[in-house]
């Protein structure tokens, strides 16, 4: 999903306020220095003590702890240009459920996108569960590679998503591995522990 332009919400500033904002950035780059950019989520009960110590809403440190556990989410985000070709992949992998197929990769000037399909048989004692249950997926390819999924939709039956990789993949794909791996809320959390991997000749 493209993110909509920036604007600034108001043209109103305290500049007196400035040096504060400047020192919280600096405390922003500390923290993730300090939590090798994986920090985690504050207890609640430390979130009450720090509203009520600073006079600061609780909603609102939920909010920016919130924020900033996922700070890989505001990543500047490339978007791919200049489409080149479709390169035919047409792998599979099958399980007992369902079948995973790479049908093709779309090659850009600036960027690869995969697209997964996900096909299983209609279960109707599935049908209530499909709208209870929140699949999101994450590629992995290795190292020097940024994947992330654009969006994906479908039926209980059948399921597509593509995933724009950066920078594009290299003309000889021998040997490459995808390997997809699903999660149960969004930004990598609770792993689900299916994965699909496909190697690629």
């Amino acid at each position: 999903m493209r993110r909509m332009p920036f604007e600034r919400p108001t043209d109103y500033y305290n500049d007196k306020l400035l040096p504060i904002d400047e020192e919280l950035c600096a405390l922003l780059q500390k923290r993730k220095e300090i939590s090798h950019n994986n920090p985690g989520y504050p207890k609640l009960e430390d979130i009450v003590k720090w509203a009520e110590k600073y006079d600061v809403y609780e909603d609102l440190l939920r909010s920016v702890f919130g924020v900033l556990e996922n700070e890989e989410a505001f990543k500047p985000q490339i978007e791919p240009e200049e489409f080149q070709y479709y390169r035919r992949i047409l792998q599979a992998v099958e399980t007992e459920e369902c079948i995973y197929t790479v049908p093709f990769i779309k090659q850009y000037s600036n960027a690869s996108v995969v697209h997964l399909n996900i096909d299983r048989e209609y279960d109707e004692s599935l049908e209530k569960q499909r709208f209870h249950r929140n699949s999101f997926w994450h590629l992995e390819i290795g190292e020097g590679y940024d994947c992330r999924v654009t969006g994906g939709g479908g039926s209980q039956e059948h399921t597509s998503f593509d995933f724009i990789v950066t920078p594009p993949l290299p003309e000889d794909l021998s040997g490459l591995t995808l390997t997809f791996k699903e999660y149960g809320t969004p930004f990598q959390k609770k792993p689900t522990g299916v994965e699909v991997v496909f190697t690629l000749s």
